[in-house]
């Protein structure tokens, strides 16, 4: 049993204690108590008794709260032969991410009415390993689905500036963009930006086959900033809240600090294969590494991990998006023709932390950038956290021990990956979710705008 400040008393239905859990406040010693699927206390080492479980952490180990992953292409329905929610889930949950929020494309249909959103659903409910929130979508012609959507629970919306990939998700123009972002304004709401802008790229040579440097040449980072640019002018003129999807140009840092520092609302992702993947390390013909936009040269590198350091890059996302390995065109190698994505919701968390703690960062750095933020940038009060009346979403984490990615091992639907080989160092023992450790039975619940 446990006694609350208030005097109230629940049934502990388990007591996690470990010498090393990140909290809010940073790391220390506790007993981490669970009633009823969410965190009731989080007392000192020595604290709780009667616990319906107990679990004692190993000295080399760390609890952590779930990560939060906000950019995820699960596919289902419609491309399901690409990823789906069982497989995705079960990835996310072998990775400590205990809550993924689902892009609206690449599925069939995509996630831009109300009618999209329920198919979607309908191909989750019951067979989710972890909790799963949705985009919802801002393309062309469904400026007036919007209100809808918001209120049917999406947590925000995500458009293109370019070509998607996808001919059923189409970019908006400049005109359409700021429609879009007066309509967020006016719901409270949030806009996803992939910001590419698309006459830099249609000016920019086209990529060459096998060779990784014509990739790069073919998506230059000033489509980026002279995306970002007009993005942040017409968020400050509008006043809608804004975000900057998968950032992968250090150039476009100074533009985001100096919106920021004239009011502009907006927030930053970038992804672990930006922090940790570099142009001079992929071989042509490589088309595991391709991604949209792209992993540029190891001195770019530096740059988002300074960005991060200071606080111009607020979180650190997967970006996750798979399909069947022959989209990848192994069989020529050419960029050009490949697929654009990299799968790695399972891998975010030890690749990150690999290069993070090299770096002189901790873990409670690596939970501020991938538990907490994505959280908060989502409206998702209950999760990334480890404090009371949070949802009980735990991780424990050995940040000493090493594994050598073998894609064999990871749960997503097909096992490619640019890691494939790579000596990483943190290994996830156990995922808790509410309370409950996860397995093969689907426990997660599909999450909404203002509910939890």
């Amino acid at each position: 049993m446990w006694l609350g400040e208030t005097g109230g008393v629940a049934a502990v239905d388990l007591l996690v204690r470990a010498r090393r859990v990140i909290v809010p406040e940073g790391e220390r010693p506790a007993s981490v108590l669970v009633a009823d699927g969410r965190v009731v206390d989080v007392g000192g080492y020595g604290t709780g008794a009667g616990a319906g479980e107990v679990v004692e952490v190993g000295a080399d180990a760390v609890v952590l709260p779930g990560l939060v992953d906000t950019h995820v292409h699960v596919n289902e329905p419609g491309r399901t032969e690409w990823e789906g929610f069982a497989t995705a889930t079960r990835a996310a949950a072998a990775g400590g991410v205990t809550t993924i929020v689902d892009m609206p494309l690449n599925s069939v249909p995509p996630t831009v009415d109300v009618e999209a959103l329920e198919r979607k659903r309908a191909a989750a409910r019951d067979r989710v390993s972890v909790d799963v929130g949705f985009w919802g979508g801002a393309v062309p012609g469904n400026l007036a689905a919007l209100a809808e959507l918001h209120r049917a629970g999406v947590l925000g919306f995500k458009c293109f500036r370019t070509d998607s990939g996808v001919p059923e998700f189409p970019p908006l123009d400049g005109a359409e963009l700021t429609a879009v972002l007066r309509a967020v304004r006016e719901l409270g709401g949030l806009l996803l930006v992939h910001a590419e802008d698309p006459g830099v790229l249609a000016a920019a040579p086209a990529p060459d086959g096998r060779s990784y440097p014509a990739f790069l040449a073919s998506r230059p980072p000033e489509a980026e900033t002279t995306a970002i640019a007009e993005l942040l002018d017409l968020a400050g003129a509008t006043g809608a809240r804004v975000h900057v999807l998968h950032l992968s140009t250090g150039a476009a840092l100074p533009l985001l600090r100096a919106a920021r520092d004239r009011g502009v609302p907006v927030t930053v992702e970038t992804c672990p294969h930006y922090l940790t993947l570099a142009a001079e390390e992929v071989p042509d013909g490589a088309t595991e590494f391709k991604c949209c936009p792209p992993v540029r040269a190891a001195a770019n590198q530096e740059a988002l991990w300074a960005g991060l350091a200071d606080g111009t890059i607020d979180c650190v996302v997967s970006d996750h998006s798979p399909c069947p390995p022959a989209l990848k065109r192994p069989d020529t190698g050419d960029f050009g023709a490949a697929w654009g994505g990299i799968a790695s919701v399972q891998l975010g968390l030890p690749v990150v932390w690999t290069e993070a703690r090299r770096r002189g960062h901790g873990l409670a750095d690596v939970v501020r950038w991938m538990a907490a933020a994505p959280a908060r940038l989502a409206g998702l009060p209950g999760k990334g956290r480890i404090a009371p009346g949070c949802d009980a979403d735990l991780v424990v984490f050995a940040p000493d021990e090493e594994l050598v990615v073998d894609p064999a091992a990871l749960r997503h639907r097909h096992p490619v990956t640019p890691y494939a080989g790579r000596r990483l160092t943190g290994v996830v023992r156990g995922t808790w979710l509410r309370g409950r450790r996860v397995d093969d039975r689907p426990a997660g619940r599909l999450l909404e705008r203002g509910r939890q």
